[in-house]
Order: structure tokens, then C-alpha cells, then sequence
């Protein structure tokens, strides 16, 4: 959660509709404080003590090893109008609401906040690709209206809030990501959210540990259509053998986009670009299609432009506007990110992983052209059947002809046990630690080599991309 807390600040106006009045009211709270200032708007809901500013909503929230209500008088010293907290205060100088629970509280109040716009809202959730897929949709969408879109990894309990109270008046879509890995946390996410647009990504094999099959975490995912405004859309991967199953919700007959002639938003005539990006022709349910140049190099990338040509055409955006937005797409770093450095070109995609978009990846950096390394740490949260699903990443690079694979972490060795067991050329090193890995960085790494750094966020491998970026 540490990323998350370090919110973006905007510049510093009240919060439409929350005055402390009707922030009490949204939480069930109790107030504490001269009624006075029952009809004062906040500026910014901060749950950083650090980043409280004059007039913010500071919501004290709890984290594993820290109690939020310590920062309490800091903040009020800092200008915050008012605390909201949910361990009783007694008698105090500054106004607080006592709630019950504050990240509940938080969402609350996100919920009031959001309910204050006329605003289509874009939900996004799957297994793999949410953040590339909202930042496609989100490059479409904007070539006809003022966007607003979740950043970074702000998706979860706590920055789905946050991403909200970013939004003001001038925002016509807004495009929100969702992730879950536990039972009953979407809804949680989506009664907040009240999407008009709901998009499913795929159903993959991410947090296993968690939802135990994939039938689980479709169960989980389209949770989501449940909070879904009367009358809104639903569009799903038509390529996804679960989520082609899918029947219509809440009276929504499901969109579908995908390769297949069943999907209503349908690419043809793929023509790999290596890491220049990939060429395709889109076709729309109005008849007309388009060729364009997705910028970005990887098959996957094909679905995500699907995707977004699905929302662009529901938000009413013209052929010629859907292509302009899939071709003016950027990768954001960390994610299929293409760095061209003086001696090497690095794929940094070492936000997240799991073996589907692990495999993905490798499916990218065999495109290159050259010799092909890829450094890959351990994938969490998948189970009982990890070790296995890494030695089938392995595997399938030895196979997609990479030719040094480095495996970094304690279930990447049997990652590495797959490379050297696959009968290939491939060459496969285990290294224990990043720190490890990088004390041989120079003698693995060869001028103009083509490098992918992919491992679950937890093994913290930016620091790597780093190191290769300075070689």
C-alpha cells in the first residue's frame, strides 16, 4: 500500500458536495466539532498525515504496523479542516467524525463524491493487462472528451477513493481500474465505483492462491456488472474461454472483442511489427473497419486495442477518432515499457507478473532482433501449484528461443530448472537475490543484447532497469 499512499496532489480547490455535514452523513459517523463548520467544504481527503494540507479531510487509517490516529495532532497542525477516526477522541480542540471504521469511511465518501458528477465512468478488472488496457481505452476516449483515469496502481481500497477525489467538473469520462485478490472485495470497489461501462479483461490464473480455480475469480471479477448503472454496457475478451460464456446481466447482452468471427469488435490481418508495435485492421458492428499501427510491440496488445475501440464506439467516438487514439498510445514505465539505451534495448515490464503475462512478455522479446535475455524474478500468489507454473515459464522460453534466461528469487530457480531441462540451446542461471544478479550484471550483459525484466512487484526489480539503463 506504500505507493499508494504517496498521493498526487491537485491544485488546491474545495471538493464539490462534501462539506462535513454531508461527510458525516455518507459514513454513519458521529460529529465532534462547532456545527459552524458543518457547511465547509473540504479541499483534498488525504490519508497520508504527510501530505495534509490547509482544509483537507485527513481519514486515519490503520496500516499493518502503523496507528494513523499518532498523526493526528500533526495534521491538525498542519490545517486540516477536520479527522475523521474511528477510535474515540473524547473532548478535542479541532473537529473530528467518528466512524466505525475509516477505510470504510473512506470509500463512503468517495462514494458521495463520485455521485456528485455526470460522469461515465469506465470500470476496468481481469486478470492481466487492466493497466495498458485503461491506458488505451483512455488514449481513445480522449481524442473526444476531457478523461480522467486511474494512475498508477491506484486501484485497490485505498486508491480507488483517492483516484476519485482527483476528479472535478471539467472531466466528462472517467476511467477506472479495479483490482481484487480476495473474495468479496469488488463490490466493495464497484458500489463506489457505479460504472456505466464494464469492462473484463481476461480470466487468468493471477492470485490463485486466493481464489483457488479460474472459475473462482470470474465469479469474483464480474462481481463488478452488479454495481453497473441501468442501461450501461458490458464488454468482454470474446477470445477468453470463460468470459465468451458469459450471458447478459441486468438486461445487458454482452459486447465481445477478440480474433474470433463471434466477436463484435474484431481484429484481422495481424501483422507483427517486431518491437515497433504490431499492424492490424480493426472492424466495428457498424460495418466500417480501420488499419492502424498499435505503437507498442506484443500480441496482447491487439485485445487491449480491441478493448478500447469497443468503449470508444459505445461513448460515441467516430472510426477515424478510435483509430487516432490506439495510434497515439504510450506504454507507461513498468509496464511493456521499450528502453533504447547506447548499447542495449530494455523491455521493462517488471510492475507485475504472473505466467500468462509473463509468457507475454517472452512472446515480446523473441519479436527482437539480436540476442534475447530475459531476467525473470518470482511470481507470487499462485498457489500450491507455483513451483510447477514456474518451471512452465521457463520452459516456454527455452522454447519461444530466448537465450539466456536469469532467475532471480527462491521459486525461480525452478523457473531456471525449466530452461535447462526443455532440450534447447537456451542457457539458464539462478541467482538468489537481485543483489546477486546484479554483482554479475557486466558479465551477463552484452553490448546489444535485447533485455526483459519481468517478476512480481514485491521483488522490486526497477532497481535492475536501473542498473541496465546506467551500464
Amino acid at each position: 500500500m506504500s505507493a499508494i499512499v504517496n498521493e498526487v496532489r491537485k491544485e488546491k480547490v474545495t471538493l464539490k458536495n462534501l462539506t462535513l455535514e454531508n461527510i458525516t452523513k455518507a459514513c454513519r459517523g458521529t460529529y465532534h466539532g462547532p456545527e459552524r463548520l458543518l457547511s465547509e467544504e473540504v479541499t483534498d481527503v488525504v490519508i497520508d498525515s504527510r501530505k495534509v494540507e490547509k482544509g483537507d479531510l485527513f481519514v486515519a487509517i490503520d496500516g499493518e504496523n502503523v496507528n494513523a490516529h499518532q498523526f493526528i495532532p500533526d495534521t491538525i497542525a498542519k490545517g486540516a479542516l477536520c479527522v475523521v477516526s474511528h477510535e474515540d477522541l473524547g473532548d478535542t480542540d479541532y473537529p473530528y467524525i467518528l466512524v466505525e471504521s475509516t477505510g470504510q469511511a473512506l470509500l463512503d465518501i468517495a462514494k458521495l463524491y463520485r455521485d456528485s458528477f455526470d460522469v461515465k465512468v469506465v470500470g476496468i478488472t481481469g486478470s492481466v493487462g487492466k493497466t495498458s488496457t485503461k491506458e488505451m481505452i483512455a488514449a481513445v476516449a480522449s481524442q473526444k472528451y476531457n478523461v480522467h483515469k486511474t494512475l498508477g496502481n491506484f486501484n485497490n481500497e485505498w486508491g480507488l477513493p483517492l483516484t476519485i477525489f482527483q476528479m472535478n467538473e471539467s472531466h466528462e469520462v472517467a476511467i477506472l481500474e479495479m483490482g481484487v485478490n480476495h473474495f468479496g472485495e469488488m463490490r466493495r470497489l464497484s458500489s463506489v465505483a457505479s460504472p456505466d461501462i464494464c469492462v473484463i479483461t481476461n480470466i487468468g490464473v493471477a492470485h490463485l492462491e486466493f481464489f483457488k480455480t479460474r472459475e473462482g475469480i470470474l465469479q469474483e471479477k464480474s462481481e463488478m456488472i452488479q454495481d453497473m448503472k441501468n442501461g450501461g454496457t458490458i464488454i468482454l475478451n470474446g477470445d477468453d474461454d470463460l468470459l465468451s460464456q458469459m450471458e447478459p446481466v441486468k438486461g445487458s447482452v454482452p459486447l465481445f472483442f477478440g480474433t474470433g468471427e463471434n466477436s463484435q469488435f474484431r481484429a484481422s490481418d495481424i501483422q507483427a511489427l517486431g518491437l515497433k508495435g504490431t499492424r492490424c485492421t480493426i472492424h466495428l458492428p457498424s460495418g466500417d473497419s480501420f488499419t492502424c499501427v498499435i505503437p507498442v510491440p506484443g500480441s496482447h496488445m491487439v485485445s487491449n486495442a480491441l478493448a478500447g475501440a469497443a468503449v470508444g464506439y459505445s461513448l460515441g467516438l467516430t472510426p477515424e477518432e478510435i483509430k487516432a487514439g490506439i495510434e497515439s498510445y504510450a506504454a507507461l514505465p513498468g509496464r511493456n515499457h521499450l528502453i533504447q539505451t547506447d548499447s542495449l534495448t530494455i523491455l521493462d515490464d517488471c510492475y507485475n507478473a504472473n505466467p500468462v503475462s509473463t509468457k507475454a512478455a517472452i512472446d515480446v522479446l523473441a519479436l527482437s532482433e539480436g540476442r534475447k535475455v530475459a531476467v525473470l524474478g518470482d511470481m507470487g500468489e499462485l498457489g500450491s501449484d507455483e513451483l510447477d507454473l514456474h518451471y512452465q515459464v521457463g520452459a516456454y522460453a527455452a522454447q519461444k528461443g530466448i537465450d539466456l534466461v536469469c532467475g532471480i528469487g527462491p521459486m525461480s530457480k525452478d523457473l531456471v530448472r525449466g530452461v535447462t531441462e526443455a532440450g534447447s540451446s537456451a542457457k539458464g542461471m539462478w541467482f538468489e537475490t537481485k543483489e546477486d544478479f546484479l554483482s554479475s550484471l557486466d558479465t551477463l550483459i552484452q553490448k546489444g543484447d535485447n533485455v526483459l525484466v519481468k517478476a512480481s512487484k514485491y521483488m522490486k526489480l526497477p532497481v535492475v532497469v536501473e542498473a541496465l539503463q546506467n551500464k
